[in-house]
């Protein structure tokens, strides 16, 4: 037990270090192709450390930077310890694996409702969609680490992976061509083409010129439900062996529409003052 305990602790860590290493990977590239090396790690420590009413810092301050950076790499190695738990716990009974999903999905939760909560998405700061991506890529290199330690669980859990990754692709390519044609569909009858793509890209992902804010907005969209359908493929898949996974299906559909829903309300002010300047 000892040992068993001492694996899960080192797994969680190495895993945490993981997550903490490939967000600040992505926010240094994010920040140098923004020309503002270690903006994001200097604003966030300043809020974390010095209080929400604080300016934005013209240059990185290196108290800041480093301060943030330990606690990040903390509060990764705590997640990360906790996830690999959940995993020990998952490899003796798989139908528990719904709370490493749950998990997740409360980690994705917790880091957008920070950015919201310190307006710093609306202010420009730091863009919602940035720290999605990070998190993403985090949990996918982290959740790449533990399959690569408990090689039998994803099979026991999905079965042949390969099948279940093309539905999910495919299902996701339907679901977002759905949403476009409707949307293109309310914009055709308004008699503004493509308002509805031109403004959300303007206004979420901060793109000034029209074209480019219907392309980017295509592919973010595209690409969100790309995920959402390989996910809801693979909790498919795996509730024909277990059962127990069909409520973290549920849970993912409930999750992804609240998440759009609760999107539009915090995003609501900045497409009615982009509908006010056109």
């Amino acid at each position: 037990m000892a040992s068993e305990q001492r694996s899960v602790l080192r797994e969680g860590i190495v895993a945490g270090l993981i997550g903490a290493a490939v967000v600040a990977v992505w926010f240094f590239v994010y920040d140098l192709a923004r020309g503002r090396p270690f903006h994001t790690p200097s604003l966030l420590g300043a809020f974390v450390f010095y209080g929400a009413d604080t300016p934005a810092p013209a240059e990185p301050a290196l108290g800041a930077i480093l301060g943030y950076t330990v606690l990040h790499g903390l509060a990764f190695i705590a997640f990360g310890v906790i996830a690999a738990s959940l995993m020990a716990v998952s490899e003796r009974e798989p139908a528990l694996f719904v709370g490493f999903i749950i998990l997740f999905a409360c980690f994705e939760a917790f880091f957008f409702a920070m950015v919201q909560v310190f307006g710093l998405s609306k202010t420009g700061e730091l863009t919602w969609w940035s720290v999605l991506i990070g998190n993403l890529l985090a949990s996918v290199a982290m959740l790449w680490y533990f399959f690569r330690l408990h090689r039998a669980l994803p099979r026991t859990l999905v079965g042949a992976w390969g099948a279940v990754l093309g539905e999910g692709v495919v299902a996701g390519i339907i679901g977002a061509a759905v949403v476009a044609l409707w949307f293109f569909a309310i914009d055709a009858i308004h008699g503004e083409m493509l308002r509805t793509p031109r403004l959300l890209g303007a206004a979420l992902l901060r793109q000034q010129t029209p074209m480019s804010a219907v392309l980017v907005y295509t592919v973010v969209h595209g690409a969100a439900f790309v995920l959402f359908g390989i996910i809801g493929a693979f909790l498919i898949a795996g509730a024909e062996h277990q059962p127990m996974l069909i409520f973290a299906l549920v849970i993912l559909f409930t999750s992804f529409e609240i998440f759009f829903f609760g999107l539009i309300l915090i995003a609501a002010s900045w497409v009615m003052g982009e509908t006010d300047d056109n």
